[in-house]
C-alpha cells in the first residue's frame, strides 16, 4: 500500500487587509511559497481543513487555490492533494540585481515641476484656473452622453479627433478669436498639458534653444525641458514677451493673457514676434488658455490669425471653461505638420476618449458651449469684483491687488523684502492656496507677489479666503 505524503503545518499568513477573503488568501499564499516558507513539494492542508483553520468558507479556499493551480504555484495530484510546484527557483538562489537607473532623460522628467504645490482634495481659494463647478450643466451634459453612448461606446478615436469637434472647434476659434484654418489643422488633444509636450516632442531636439516667457507657465517649462531643450528666459514687460538676440527653435508664449503677470501682448510686439520667428526659422507655441474671458473691451486677435507664414502653433483647452476633469484641448498646426502630429498622437495613445470628444461636439453643435461661456464670463467678473472688495477691507497694507480686464485669476503684490513662497506656506497651513509668483520664474524678480484665483469661489468662500490670507500675512510681516 504506497505510503500517504504527510500534510504540513501552514505558516502565519500574511494576509492584506484591503482585498476580498479569497484574494486575501490567495496573496498570503503566494508571499509564503515565494520567500520559501512553503518549501517546493510541499503538501498542503485539504481544503476542509485549511478552511477552519482560517476562519473562512471552503469556497474561499477553492477560488485562491484554483487560481494559484492556474499560475503554476500550485500543482494538483488526483487522490493524493494539492503541493506547492517543485521546479519553482528556491529563494536563496535568486540572484539579487541592483535596479537600473533612469535614463537622462527619465531622471530629467522626475526632477521637473510640473506644477506649483497644492494641496490635495478639492479646491480651495485662490487655486488658480478651476472653473464654476456650481454652474456647469450637468444634467444637459449627462443626457447628450446618454444620448452618445450607444453610437461610440465601442469606436476607438481618430488620433487627430472625432470629425465633428473638429469641426466645431475651427468654427469656434474663427468667430472668437479670429483663428484661421480649416477643420484638418485643428488636432484634439488631452488638455495644454499634452498638447505643449507633443509640440515639444515633434518640434525640439535636445539641446534647441526655446525661448519662454519669465515668469511663466511651470507646465510648459517642464515640457520642453523634458524633451531636452534649452530654456532661454525672456523677460515680461507691460507688452508682453522681450524678443532675445540669437538663435531658437522654439519660442511659447501666452499673448492674449500671460500667465501669471496677466499681460496682454500688443499689436506692436505681436508683429515683431512674427517677423522674429521668420527671420530665425523659429515656430511659435501660442497657448490661448483662458481667453474666453475678457471683461472689457473687445480682445485682440489670436496671433495665429496674423501669421502669413505658419509659423504658429495654437493652443486651447476645454478644461478651464466646463471642469478640469475633461481632460481635451486642441492644437491648430500649419498645414504641413498635420501629418507629423497626428502620428505623435498615434504613437502616444491613440487620441482623446471619443465619447468625450462627441458629446462635447454635440454640446458645441447646439450653442450650449457659447451659452456657458457668456454666463461664466459674466459670473466671473462679479467674482473678481468681489475678490477686489474683500482685499480692500482686508489685505490693504499687506497685498496690492489690481483689477485684470481678462482671465481667471489675479496677481497681488507684496512689500519689498518678503519671501512669497513663506507667504504661500503660511496661508497653506491657515486653508488658503496661493501660488508665489517666484515659483514660476527662472530669474529674480523684482517684487515677491502672489497668483490668486477666484472664479471656482462663490462670494462667500472669496470673503472668508481673503480673511483667512489676511491673517497668514500678518503672520509673514
Amino acid at each position: 500500500m504506497p505510503k500517504r505524503a504527510r500534510e504540513i503545518d501552514l505558516p502565519d499568513l500574511d494576509l492584506p487587509a484591503d482585498l476580498p477573503l479569497s484574494r486575501r488568501l490567495e496573496e498570503g499564499l503566494r508571499s509564503a511559497i515565494l520567500s520559501g516558507q512553503l518549501q517546493p513539494g510541499a503538501r498542503l492542508p485539504s481544503s476542509r481543513a485549511l478552511a477552519a483553520r482560517l476562519g473562512v468558507s471552503r469556497t474561499t479556499v477553492l477560488t485562491a487555490c484554483d487560481r494559484l493551480l492556474a499560475e503554476g504555484y500550485l500543482v494538483g495530484r488526483v487522490g493524493s492533494g494539492t503541493y506547492v510546484a517543485g521546479d519553482l527557483p528556491a529563494p536563496g538562489r535568486r540572484q539579487a540585481r541592483p535596479v537600473p537607473a533612469l535614463s537622462r532623460r527619465g531622471a530629467l522628467i522626475a526632477a521637473t515641476p510640473v506644477s506649483a504645490p497644492r494641496s490635495g482634495g478639492a479646491p480651495r481659494p485662490f487655486a488658480p484656473g478651476v472653473p464654476a463647478l456650481d454652474r456647469f450643466p450637468g444634467e444637459l451634459w449627462s443626457a447628450l452622453g446618454a444620448a452618445r453612448l450607444r453610437e461610440h461606446g465601442a469606436a476607438y478615436p481618430d488620433p487627430a479627433g472625432h470629425p465633428e469637434l473638429r469641426a466645431a472647434v475651427a468654427t469656434h476659434l474663427a468667430m472668437s478669436r479670429g483663428v484661421r484654418c480649416a477643420p484638418e489643422q485643428v488636432l484634439i488633444v488631452g488638455g495644454s498639458q499634452q498638447a505643449i509636450d507633443l509640440t515639444a516632442r515633434v518640434l525640439c531636439d535636445p539641446g534647441d534653444r526655446v525661448l519662454v516667457e519669465d515668469p511663466g507657465y511651470l507646465g510648459a517649462r517642464g515640457a520642453l525641458a523634458a524633451a531636452g531643450a534649452r530654456l532661454i528666459p525672456a523677460p515680461v514687460d507691460d507688452e508682453g514677451i522681450t524678443l532675445m538676440e540669437g538663435p531658437a527653435r522654439l519660442v511659447y508664449v501666452t499673448p492674449s493673457h500671460q500667465y501669471p503677470l496677466g499681460v496682454t501682448m500688443s499689436l506692436h510686439r505681436r508683429l515683431a514676434l512674427l517677423d522674429w520667428a521668420a527671420r530665425r526659422g523659429a515656430f511659435i507655441l501660442e497657448d490661448d488658455y483662458d481667453s474666453e474671458y475678457r471683461y472689457s473691451g473687445k480682445p485682440l486677435a489670436a496671433l495665429q490669425g496674423l501669421d502669413p507664414d505658419g509659423r504658429v502653433i495654437y493652443a486651447g483647452t476645454f478644461s478651464k471653461v466646463l471642469f478640469p476633469g475633461l481632460r481635451l484641448g486642441y492644437l491648430v498646426v500649419p498645414r504641413p505638420l498635420i501629418q507629423a502630429f497626428t502620428q505623435a498622437l498615434a504613437l502616444s495613445g491613440r487620441g482623446a476618449p471619443v465619447l468625450e470628444q462627441a458629446i462635447l461636439a454635440d454640446f458645441m453643435a447646439a450653442g450650449h458651449f457659447a451659452r456657458h461661456v457668456r454666463r461664466t464670463r459674466l459670473l466671473y467678473g462679479e467674482r473678481q469684483a468681489h475678490l477686489l472688495a474683500a482685499a480692500r477691507h482686508h489685505l490693504a497694507g499687506l497685498l496690492e491687488i489690481e483689477p485684470a480686464s481678462s482671465g481667471m485669476h489675479l496677481v497681488g503684490w507684496l512689500r519689498q523684502g518678503w519671501d512669497d513662497r513663506a507667504a504661500a506656506a503660511r496661508a497653506a497651513a491657515r486653508g488658503v492656496d496661493v501660488v508665489p509668483l517666484s515659483a514660476l520664474a527662472l530669474r529674480p524678480l523684482h517684487r515677491p507677489g502672489l497668483v490668486l484665483g477666484y472664479t471656482g469661489y462663490d462670494a462667500a468662500c472669496l470673503e472668508d479666503g481673503v480673511k483667512r490670507l489676511a491673517a497668514a500675512l500678518a503672520e509673514s510681516g
